[in-house]
């Protein structure tokens, strides 16, 4: 099946000025998608007490959008064959921006979550009809400077998120975090109304859809993105919830691959993966989804929990990797024509490494400053990734074949930042614990640096109006107990940086792997 308003034919040497802002439109579109997953992060503690709600509860804020996003994006394909490419990206572009001011408008948590997951849905349909705009409507000529400018939209969006999210809030309230999207809104709606090309509808095709395919889908990824985020919070497999979860995920999920790969028609392309390299390329986006919105979750929990910043601050510190890549991304097509893609994909992912390992010696002191210059190293890393790395993934994907690719490749990436955002939160958590453990056997209250310590914290107490020398020692103790979590804490966050380290540098590897080509060719299959 290929989607009529996909135009057909030899493709023009230079693309038109109208492509062109069909391109610039759907780009727009994917970008405040891919902001609304992390502009919430910095902002969650306002939103939480802005709906009467929790914290334990307010990470629904988050993941009932990415439940969404998720489960919509391998759809996209299959229904813009249905309803025609420009019917379903301007619709769910429009109920985008709805549901964005229905979460400003949000009284409760169960508004919220229903706001969430529908600006989700919708949201998650302007990723890849983004990058099907490049695909299919750029010439192979224009096509690198396409693709570079919908990977600054995964790579520039998650870093500036936080930072446009603490600003607005700290300014002029949590609503603004979901208005903001109207401004972008309305340049985008007008653009794409008056550049896609209108297209019948083919609602013949729903009686071929794969519907079961889209049922095990959909439930099997909502019990798995439940289970990331309630995991770690709930002791894992120790909690009769998340075991009930696991099982929902690997019962629906198991029946959902065998299903793609025996229909006929499947919704999600999964026999795509048994080529050389999409299948290798989505394994390293996959990685790098899971280090990119991982160091995007890290940074600022370590800001908020150790150093205090508030929403504001911790945007400030994150706008260090999130705006140098507007000065970098743009000479990236000029990149890939002299260097291998391969190279260069791999440079990036060692540069993005080395901008890991600068934090894994962290201390008490390190705060916003102090992650200036390994920010700014993150910030070249990231911006010469994901362009090339997408072309490399393409190599054997033909231009029929590019919507159905796109919605795996970026839904695969998706989910890579949903467990490494996962993993890394229990992976801090109990690294914590080893250190605590560790720290708290040599510093006993008989270790002469222990002494030493709690009889200086007890005369600064007592300096401090702590008349009673008993309560004062008490006092003493309990501020130690506090210094030892600290210390720990800030040792966690420091090795989880090594972990996301780690990844980047297996992804590095995975990528030398991968066949040189151009992108359609089928050299690579």
């Amino acid at each position: 099946m290929t989607d009529t308003s996909i135009p057909g034919g030899p493709m023009p040497e230079r693309a038109s000025l109208r492509t062109w802002i069909a391109v610039f439109g759907g780009i727009l579109g994917a970008l405040m998608a891919v902001l609304d997953i992390q502009i919430t992060n910095s902002s969650l503690p306002d939103i939480e007490g802005g709906i009467g709600t929790g914290s334990e509860n307010g990470t629904w804020i988050s993941t009932s959008y990415l439940i969404g996003e998720i489960i919509m994006i391998p759809l996209t394909a299959y229904l813009s064959q249905v309803f025609s490419f420009r019917r379903v990206l301007i619709t769910n572009a429009s109920l985008f921006l709805v549901f964005s001011v229905g979460c400003a408008f949000a009284t409760n948590l169960t508004e919220m979550i229903i706001m969430r997951a529908l600006q989700g849905f919708t949201g998650g349909v302007m990723i890849p009809m983004a990058f099907t705009l490049v695909l299919t409507r750029l010439p192979p000529a224009q096509r690198p400077t396409g693709i570079a400018l919908f990977a600054m939209t995964a790579t520039f969006g998650p870093a500036i998120g936080p930072t446009i999210g603490g600003y607005l809030t700290d300014n002029f309230g949590w609503p603004y975090v979901f208005f903001v999207n109207l401004l972008p809104g309305a340049v985008m709606l007008p653009l794409l109304f008056a550049t896609l090309d209108r297209a019948p509808m083919r609602l013949s095709l729903l009686r071929e859809g794969d519907w079961f395919g889209i049922g095990t889908m959909a439930v099997g990824l909502a019990a798995f993105q439940t289970l990331l985020d309630e995991g770690n919070q709930n002791g894992w497999f120790g909690s009769p919830y998340i075991v009930k979860l696991a099982i929902v995920a690997a019962v629906f999920l198991g029946a959902f691959v065998v299903i793609e790969l025996v229909v006929q028609r499947p919704v999600v392309p999964l026999r795509f993966l048994g080529r050389r390299n999409f299948g290798l390329g989505t394994l390293v986006n996959v990685l790098v989804g899971f280090a990119l919105f991982g160091s995007v979750y890290v940074l600022p929990t370590y800001l908020g929990e150790v150093q205090g910043y508030d929403a504001e601050q911790i945007g400030l510190t994150l706008a260090w990797v999130g705006l140098p890549q507007l000065l970098i991304i743009p000479f990236v097509p000029w990149l890939v024509k002299i260097i291998d893609a391969r190279w260069l994909v791999t440079i990036g992912l060692i540069i993005f490494a080395i901008s890991c390992l600068m934090n894994t010696h962290m201390s008490l002191d390190y705060s916003g400053p102090q992650f200036q210059m390994s920010n700014l190293v993150r910030a070249v890393g990231q911006a010469i990734v994901l362009s090339p790395l997408t072309g490399i993934a393409m190599i054997g994907i033909s231009r029929e074949e590019s919507a159905a690719a796109s919605g795996l490749f970026n839904m695969l990436r998706s989910l890579g930042g949903a467990v490494g955002t996962a993993v890394l939160a229990t992976f801090i958590t109990r690294r914590e614990q080893f250190h605590s453990n560790i720290v708290g056997q040599s510093v006993t209250a008989y270790s002469s640096a222990a002494q030493a310590e709690i009889a200086q914290l007890q005369q600064h107490l007592q300096a401090s109006g702590v008349i009673d020398p008993a309560l004062a020692h008490e006092s003493a103790l309990v501020a130690l107990g506090r210094i030892i979590k600290q210390q720990s804490l800030i040792m966690a966050y420091s090795d989880t940086f090594g972990l996301l380290a780690g990844m980047l540098l297996i992804a590095a590897t995975v990528t030398l792997l991968t066949r040189k080509g151009t992108p359609g060719s089928v050299a690579a299959r």
